[in-house]
This record gives C-alpha cells, sequence and structure tokens, in this order.
C-alpha cells in the first residue's frame, strides 16, 4: 500500500511538470500582456507546436468522427490520447462570442469537451469567456423590485405628455436608426428575413448573428427587452426578430428533437450551454441568476441564442405576464414527457431571466453599458415614428390579440447540484435521451480524470515494486 502511494505521487508529480512546462511555452509565446484565457484556436496551434499533444489531438478527432463515436470514445486508443489533452492549453481555452475565428474556436473547444461528457449531465459548461458580473449600488431596491413588493414604472415608459402611454420599442428603433452601424445591420436582417415566401432562414438567421454580435448591446438589448406597459408595444417587442422567419414554422418539432438538431451543430451548442450557465437559476442571490446576480451575462446569452436552432422569442404581445420560449413543443414525448417539460421550464419559468429583464427595464442597464451612449430622442406616442426609415414591416395594432389568461406557474424553485443551481426534474437514471451528451463519459475536474485513469492502469498492473 505504501508503495502505491508513492507511485501515485510520482506520477502526479511528472504529470505537474508537464503542466507547468506547457504554461512556460505558453507565457512566452502570448507575451507578457496575455490574457487569462487563451482562446481554443491559439491552443490548437499551441498543440500542433508539441509533437505529443498534436499526434493525440489528431487521434481524438478521429474519435469523434462517425456513428460509433461513442463506442470510439471509450477505446484505449482515445482515452489515452484524452488523457494527455487534459494537460495542454486546450483543456482551459475559451472562445468569444462574434470572434472572427468563433466556428474554429468552438470546433477546437468541444474536441475535447464532446469526450467528457456523460449521459447524465444534462447540461454543459459553457466554451465561452464569462462576462464579468457588476455589482449594482441599488441593490436592496431590485430585491423589493423583483420579489413585488412595490410597483415601479419603467424608467422609458415616463412620457414627455401626461396621459399619454409611451413607446419604448418605438424609441428603441429610433436610436438604433441614428447609429449607423446599428441602422445599417438591422435594415440588413429586416430586409433578409422578409424576402422570399417561404424565406430563407439560414440567411435570416445569420442575419440576425451579425447584428446582435456586431451592434452594441445599448441598441441591441433596447430592442429586445423594453419595457411594455400596452399591447402595441409589446407586440411591436415581438416582432424585433420578424418571428414569421427566424422563430415561427407551419410545424412545432418536439423540444427534445430540436435540442438534439441543436446540439449537433457547434455554434448553437455553445450558445445553448451558455444560456443555461448565465440564466440557470440559483437560491444564492437576490435575482435567482448565478455569479453574483449577473444580469448581462444572463441577457448575453440569451440574446446569443437568437439565430441558431434554438431561437428564443416571446410567444404573444402580451405586455404584462409575457412568456419566452423556443419554437417547440413536449407534444409526443413519450417517456421522455418530464424531461421536456424540464427543459422548457428554462425558459417559460426561469425567474433569473425573467428578472434580469425585469431589472433591465427598471433603469440598471445603464450600470451595463458604458461602450457608447444611445443618442437621446423624444419619447414617442404608438403609431406616430417618424424621421428615420426603420425598413420594418408595417404593423396592424388592430392584429393584437390578447393573451388568454395566465395560468399562474410558479417560478422554479432552487435545488441542489450543478453549484447550487435548478437541475431539471427529469428521471436521471431512465436511459433517456441526452442528446447533448454522450454515455458513460461524466464531465469531471481534470485531477479526477487523471486520478481515475492512474487506478485504473494500476488495477491492471499493480504497483511498482
Amino acid at each position: 500500500m505504501f508503495m502505491m502511494w508513492i507511485y501515485l505521487y510520482l506520477v502526479l508529480f511528472l504529470l505537474d511538470g508537464v503542466v507547468f512546462c506547457w504554461g512556460l511555452s505558453f507565457s512566452a509565446l502570448a507575451g507578457p500582456a496575455a490574457h487569462s484565457w487563451v482562446d481554443c484556436v491559439r491552443a490548437s496551434d499551441l498543440c500542433n507546436q508539441n509533437s505529443q499533444c498534436s499526434s493525440r489531438y489528431r487521434v481524438m478527432r478521429q474519435c469523434l468522427v462517425g456513428r460509433e463515436r461513442d463506442t470510439m470514445l471509450a477505446s484505449k486508443e482515445c482515452q489515452d490520447a484524452l488523457e494527455v489533452l487534459l494537460v495542454s492549453p486546450l483543456y482551459d481555452c475559451r472562445c468569444k462570442r462574434g470572434m472572427k475565428k468563433e466556428l474554429q474556436c468552438l470546433q477546437s473547444y468541444w474536441s475535447i469537451h464532446m469526450g467528457l461528457t456523460e449521459g447524465g449531465e444534462f447540461y454543459e459548461t459553457s466554451p465561452y469567456e464569462p462576462v464579468m458580473p457588476v455589482r449594482h449600488p441599488d441593490a436592496l431596491r431590485l430585491a423589493s423590485i423583483i420579489s413585488g413588493m412595490h410597483t415601479v414604472t419603467p424608467k422609458a415608459n415616463n412620457c414627455s405628455k401626461s396621459g399619454k402611454t409611451c413607446n419604448p420599442c418605438l424609441d428603441a428603433a429610433k436610436a438604433c436608426n441614428l447609429n449607423n452601424t446599428c441602422k445599417k445591420l438591422r435594415s440588413t436582417y429586416i430586409n433578409t428575413c422578409n424576402k422570399g415566401d417561404p424565406c430563407n432562414r439560414k440567411r435570416c438567421h445569420k442575419a440576425l448573428r451579425q447584428f446582435l454580435d456586431r451592434v452594441s448591446t445599448n441598441f441591441s438589448h433596447q430592442l429586445l427587452f423594453c419595457p411594455c406597459q400596452d399591447l402595441g408595444c409589446a407586440e411591436r417587442r415581438r416582432q424585433t426578430i420578424v418571428p414569421s422567419c427566424s422563430f415561427e414554422d407551419k410545424v412545432k418539432p418536439n423540444c427534445l428533437e430540436l435540442r438534439k438538431t441543436c446540439c449537433h451543430e457547434p455554434l448553437c451548442r455553445s450558445r445553448l450551454a451558455d444560456f443555461h450557465m448565465n440564466c440557470m437559476v440559483t437560491q444564492h442571490t437576490i435575482s435567482s441568476c448565478p455569479n453574483e446576480d449577473n444580469y448581462q451575462a444572463c441577457l448575453s446569452s440569451y440574446a446569443g441564442l437568437i439565430g441558431t436552432d434554438m431561437t428564443p422569442n416571446y410567444l404573444d404581445g402580451n405586455d404584462t405576464n409575457w412568456i419566452v420560449a423556443p419554437w417547440c413543443t413536449c407534444k409526443g414525448s413519450g417517456n421522455q414527457q418530464e424531461q421536456c417539460e424540464s427543459f422548457m421550464r428554462d425558459f417559460t419559468e426561469n425567474s433569473c431571466l425573467r428578472n434580469a429583464i425585469q431589472a433591465f427595464g427598471y433603469g440598471t442597464d445603464s450600470l451595463f453599458h458604458k461602450d457608447e451612449p444611445v443618442p437621446s430622442i423624444p419619447s414617442t406616442q404608438p403609431g406616430r415614428e417618424t424621421t428615420a426609415n426603420t425598413s420594418e414591416p408595417p404593423y396592424n395594432r388592430s392584429q393584437v390579440q390578447p393573451e388568454v389568461e395566465d395560468k399562474g406557474k410558479p417560478l422554479l424553485e432552487p435545488s441542489s447540484g450543478y453549484h447550487g443551481l435548478t437541475r431539471p426534474k427529469g428521471p436521471a437514471e431512465d436511459g433517456s435521451l441526452r442528446p447533448c451528451a454522450h454515455p458513460q463519459n461524466k464531465l469531471i475536474p481534470k485531477e479526477e480524470v487523471l486520478l481515475t485513469t492512474i487506478s485504473q492502469k494500476m488495477a491492471l498492473h499493480g504497483p511498482l515494486m
């Protein structure tokens, strides 16, 4: 037994030396001003400069190709390759949303992490660099707003003329038109999404992603999350992403099938993982959001889903009891009905997302955005937009129908697991579909992976004597 522990210590010491050497190599190449995160494109280049890492990286890519991927991943050759890559720069790399080589970066990230996920892990770690939290001086006031202790009028609804109802979503559109980048890219996606019958959804989604990735959140978030107090404003907000092309379809797919489709595409899979990481409900903060009430991270992650197969939107033009969700249904889920409904609750009953959107409308967005000022424009009454052309489809307020009576479903309750975040309320070990994961490969810390591998080898060969 004593010799076994000595053997284990020596192996870990050697692995630590490998990590240290790779760290020095990276620091020398990246320079003194390197970011704490290395992007996965750069990490891939660093790996290719090391013969051992490069050969194992090629093996790992082959392990993830084809229909027999799960069987391949369980093979000794693939596991040995993964063991080496766990101590390479690729393991801790991250990507930036909207970066020049985003898709290549995400493919490099998943080349390792797809081999570490397990069927029981419904949620995955985000491949994106985290958005740093912003602590608000009015946190106590926000707590009272969120808990419903008192009613506060959204800041954008303060009209210049008393007794007149404002349309902050219309004001957001006018502000966008006063910014050249916002106006150009907004007109592009509106024209693209309205072209053809039926429209080209892939082009529409691409144009939407370009708008959301390249336009300051000062403008894009005002369009997506503008606070409304009447049906006309709420319907304009719902129409922001041209839902007839980007969101709706003739048939609603099953939500788990839609999720499976999403998880087969690196970009959609990454955006969904990012949404779950940043909007998952937790009991440890005022707003129910993880990472110190990080509203901005949740809003940005939600916006990041727009333009993917998992595009969410407001389900109707209701101005009070609004609900957001992807275009899908849980009908036909069979014995996975509970799992499907749990997935849908991540959108429809997500108190973190709802509180983040609510807080945005109450004025805290000015604390998030400091990069570019929004032009000051007078509040406009609904239906009286003038000046700049928004290139929007015509809006007919008479078509707005009130939502059916709200069912008053409770918000998600916090639960244990996933670092205190809410897990889906479905069966964990019933053999049900886990579309983003692979069986028998759990997402666990690097040290535990190494210890497990060493223990398995010692069981086969015995300790050194």
